[in-house]
């Protein structure tokens, strides 16, 4: 969290200034006179804790937001982009969720990152009737007509962690996870695939996002003696598990799968000694081996720089978002939220970084590719791909075509 007072003008002068940087060209009517621009609101966090992993979103959506306007905008009218750093508190999520949609009256919110940040933010857009993704790698189960998904979930990606430690490292796992709605949710995944695959959970600790020693944890985890470690540990100040893991001599003892490891810069801030093999799996990677990966890595870095190399998961999650809004727009001729619902429940699909990205209309989460990689030196090692891969593990029970009035979050059932 954040401290200190709000600065309104300092985030207001942000979202200006995001809003002119935009805009790529002057949009004129068949009149002559400049059209209307369509308001695209961003809530992300480009300081605080979840800095390091907001600064690249927040340049995301600035370069993605340019190529539509290069482009020529959308329904001949110009996208302009109004920002606010959130700077990693939920007061300030709340502020400036009330003033994009109710003072700026923008037309689709892009933004949050952790769960806690969504889940305070999602009502306010229910009540105004404001159109809201959260292109976040999460814990899954979001169930809401209003609310569209972009990053991968649960049933994409740690099914296939938890599955390759059980056949390669063993049945018995100690979990780690940050102390929030997306490490308790994820950690009780990460409890019913071992279950599933016939492991078992010695133990689960959870920890505030301002945790930064490990020490007690390593303790508890060395006695219990698990035959490997599953982390759902977010942000910066936790990234220093993994090296106190290394500096106990612990890595080389037991291995570590993570759900959240590598979205920030930890592959080229850590030594390799400390990343390498940490196993992972998300819906991209920076060097995956396409015509769309490079070209999406050269034009960040094109315009913000060749030091832009850390590039995750987070960021084409953000990229989909706003190109499937942008397309749902065009297929259905207007910005009017019920119609662009329509069309993103139609089965609508981009060609992405990640490969081909549908919106499942049913859950309002994507189908899209995963892939299963750990660090080697500096760079990532693909191991497995999962081609479309399906987003809810719900039972069917998220159908908001059947039962448009769903607005709840299904969590995996433990029981039996």
């Amino acid at each position: 969290m954040s401290k200190g007072s709000i600065d309104r003008r300092g985030a207001l002068k942000l979202a200006l200034s995001a809003a002119a940087g935009t805009v790529a060209m002057p949009f004129v009517s068949r009149t002559g006179l400049a059209a209307e621009p369509i308001k695209l609101g961003s809530l992300l966090d480009g300081t605080g804790a979840l800095g390091l992993e907001g600064k690249r979103m927040i340049e995301t959506t600035e370069y993605t937001v340019d190529l539509l306007n290069k482009a020529g905008g959308l329904l001949g009218r110009p996208i302009q982009l109004i920002a606010y750093d959130t700077q990693s508190s939920m007061q300030l999520y709340t502020q400036y969720a009330q003033q994009l949609a109710l003072k700026d009256k923008v037309d689709v919110i892009q933004g949050g990152i952790t769960s806690a940040s969504r889940e305070a933010i999602r009502p306010i857009f229910g009540r105004s009737k404001t159109l809201y993704f959260y292109n976040t790698q999460y814990e899954g189960g979001v169930c809401d007509r209003n609310v569209f998904c972009t990053g991968s979930t649960p049933a994409q990606t740690v099914n296939h962690i938890v599955d390759c430690a059980l056949k390669n490292w063993g049945k018995k796992a100690y979990i780690i996870a940050a102390d929030y709605n997306y490490g308790h949710i994820t950690a009780s995944w990460m409890t019913k695939f071992m279950k599933d695959g016939g492991g078992s959970v010695l133990g689960t600790d959870f920890f505030p996002l301002d945790v930064t020693n490990f020490s007690s944890a390593i303790s508890r985890i060395q006695q219990a003696q698990p035959d490997l470690v599953l982390s759902a540990l977010v942000g910066a100040n936790h990234s220093g598990f993994y090296r106190q893991w290394d500096a106990a001599g612990m890595k080389s003892k037991i291995p570590v799968g993570s759900s959240v490891f590598g979205l920030g810069d930890e592959l080229t801030t850590m030594d390799p000694s400390t990343t390498n093999g940490i196993i992972t799996c998300y819906g991209w990677y920076n060097n995956l081996d396409t015509p769309a990966t490079k070209a999406f890595v050269s034009g960040m870095q094109a315009k913000f720089g060749a030091d832009v190399t850390d590039l995750s998961e987070l960021d084409t999650a953000t990229y989909d978002g706003i190109m499937l809004w942008a397309e749902a727009v065009k297929k259905a001729g207007s910005i009017e939220r019920d119609r662009v619902t329509a069309a993103l429940e139609s089965g609508l699909s981009i060609d992405s970084p990640t490969g081909k990205v549908t919106m499942d209309g049913a859950t309002h989460h994507t189908i899209r590719n995963t892939y299963l990689a750990e660090p080697e030196n500096r760079k990532w090692k693909i191991l497995a791909t999962f081609p479309d891969s399906f987003p809810a593990d719900t039972g069917g029970a998220c159908d908001l075509i059947k039962t448009p009035r769903t607005n709840k979050q299904f969590t995996p059932d433990l029981k039996g």
